[in-house]
């Protein structure tokens, strides 16, 4: 750790890196498999799948930002690079054959739930430390989350 004058303890500061790492990885790959969507999505309302996957990636993008810059502000290393998020990220692979909307949308959609999910139990995990700053910005991460999915899903046909 480096030095601060941040008036968390360094176990505290410590333990919470951790999971702001452990996030980190996890937003840079899904910043990954929604380029990756955004890339390679075909279909009927393709503009539409298209531009929506691409504003996604840049909320994920700020995700990335928001939790390095956190970990930095505790006097932690923020462990952003590619091959970092490749070992950690606990996100599923995505899917790189597909090209149906649908199944881009359903994928997309499985993989923001995860982080959403890992997210909201992350804001328990920094409450629980007493890192009331860190479980609010995995607070906000989490409702721009929700938000992002709802936005996904609503291209879905309804059954």
């Amino acid at each position: 750790m480096h030095a601060t004058h941040n008036t968390l303890s360094e176990n505290v500061r410590t333990q919470t890196a951790e999971i702001l790492n452990r996030h980190l990885a996890a937003a840079i790959d899904l910043h990954g498999q929604l380029k990756q969507a955004h890339w390679n999505v075909r279909g009927p309302t393709f503009i539409a799948i298209h531009e929506l996957f691409d504003r996604v990636a840049a909320e994920a993008e700020g995700y990335s930002d928001l939790l390095a810059e956190r970990a930095g502000g505790l006097g932690a290393v923020a462990e952003g690079t590619v091959q970092v998020a490749a070992a950690r990220s606990f996100l599923v692979p995505y899917p790189l054959r597909i090209a149906d909307e649908k199944e881009h949308i359903f994928a997309v959609a499985a993989t923001l739930a995860a982080f959403g999910q890992s997210a909201r139990e992350a804001i328990g995990q920094a409450t629980a430390l007493g890192d009331a700053d860190t479980a609010d910005l995995l607070t906000e991460i989490s409702r721009g989350v929700d938000h992002q999915l709802w936005l996904v899903e609503s291209h879905a046909v309804p059954k």
